[in-house]
């Protein structure tokens, strides 16, 4: 049975169907600014057992012409990591925009609802009124989300929140090359590593001169986003306080990752200014980088 919809239409589909316990199966919603700015008040929750709600954000207008949107996910379970390998359990429509989604999917934070904004997809200026649908089967549910360019109520900022001076930070994974900012962010050169040998990551965070003044640390989180195996960070998180990151060229960011199984990986790093952003859609950074791990 196939789903589609938005983020509540998705869960109730889920509760539809049957798989949540009676106590869990109440779920309310509060809207924020618009359609796209969901927080959940679930009653989902379960320690492990339950699906992965794909969950559409809304779009952004690229300098090009081009558009993004923006996905996230919604793991009802607190304890409990699904992995979901690309192919006929979690897929993008049409085939042409898949590939890029996340195939591990961490429980739910404890600090926030869900995770927002995981990846985008880009579409060109001419994609018009077609869907882009994302689809995850787990747990015997297969829940759809549909996302589209028709509905303004569903168009972000991308990575500046309007009328203030927060923006998403700066990213660059070496020290002198180019800067991503915002869902979309930016993607490093293919990294080489070995089975069981930690390989060392760096990045560099900053501030524009845009943002106002906004002297507040840098948070930043490393998540594997796809991969055969286990991908192990030294250290996973980090806050960047103003000092570091305001000097020329930005803060360095460090971790080393190990490898359980060779393959190819795609690791996330997050750069963001406070959780409670999201609930707004602003402002983060997505940064990613494939390594190829050998035997």
């Amino acid at each position: 049975m196939r789903q589609t919809g938005p983020p509540v239409a998705a869960l109730a589909a889920f509760i539809a169907l049957g798989s949540a316990e009676p106590a869990a199966q109440r779920a309310s919603e509060r809207r924020v600014a618009n359609p796209g700015e969901t927080q959940f008040e679930v009653q989902l929750l379960r320690p492990s057992g339950g699906p992965v709600v794909p969950i559409f954000e809304g779009w952004y207008r690229n300098p090009d012409g081009t558009f993004e949107l923006s996905f996230g996910y919604f793991n009802v379970n607190t304890e409990e990591t699904l992995e979901i390998p690309l192919g006929p359990e979690n897929f993008i429509e049409p085939p042409e925009l898949d590939g890029r989604q996340p195939t591990r999917f961490e429980p739910v934070p404890e600090s926030d609802r869900r995770h927002w904004g995981a990846f985008t997809v880009t579409v060109p200026a001419d994609f018009g009124d077609r869907d882009v649908v994302w689809t995850l089967h787990a747990r015997g549910q297969t829940l759809s989300v549909p996302g589209r360019l028709t509905s303004s109520a569903y168009e972000l900022a991308g990575w500046e929140f309007p009328g203030r001076s927060s923006r998403s930070p700066l990213l660059r994974w070496t020290v002198e090359g180019p800067a991503g900012r915002g869902p979309r962010g930016i993607t490093g050169e293919r990294r080489h590593a070995k089975v069981g040998v930690p390989l060392d990551l760096d990045a560099w965070v900053a501030r524009d001169a845009g943002a106002g003044g906004d002297e507040r640390p840098i948070n930043i989180k490393w998540f594997k986003h796809q991969g055969p195996g286990d991908a192990a960070f030294t250290e996973r998180t980090a806050s960047v306080e103003w000092d570091a990151w305001a000097q020329e060229g930005g803060a360095k960011v460090a971790t080393t990752v190990t490898f359980s199984e060779p393959g190819d990986y795609l690791l996330r790093l997050l750069a963001f200014n406070v959780i409670r952003e999201f609930e707004f859609q602003c402002c983060w950074t997505n940064g990613f980088v494939t390594v190829t791990a050998a035997p």
